[in-house]
């Protein structure tokens, strides 16, 4: 289990790296919380799949530690504050005076 350990931590320091090289601009929260987000659910991941897998199928722990710190990793990018793009209107902006106003019976 030390040595998939070890190989999990990789796994998630690689992801993590990869997703701020790859699209630093995707990533504005910085290095710490990327790496640390990427690092801690490949370690999650891992360990949850070695004891499920009872520890038989090691490539497929390491896989899975992998797919799951990218997706974990993936929710912290915020491509809507990329450079040159606009955020996207949630809301319609308000009109003054489209409110409905409530007649009295």
């Amino acid at each position: 289990m030390l040595v998939e350990t070890f190989a999990f931590a990789l796994v998630g320091l690689v992801v993590g790296a990869t997703a701020l090289l790859s699209l630093p601009a995707y990533f504005p929260s910085g290095w710490g919380l990327t790496m640390g987000t990427a690092l801690v659910s490949a370690l999650l991941a891992g360990a949850i799949a070695h004891f499920t897998l009872d520890g038989e199928y090691p490539a497929a722990c390491i896989a899975v530690s992998a797919v799951t710190s990218a997706l974990i990793t993936s929710v912290l990018a915020r491509p809507d504050l990329a450079a040159g793009r606009q955020p996207a209107r949630r809301h319609r902006p308000h009109r003054a005076g489209s409110h409905r106003r409530h007649r009295p019976a």
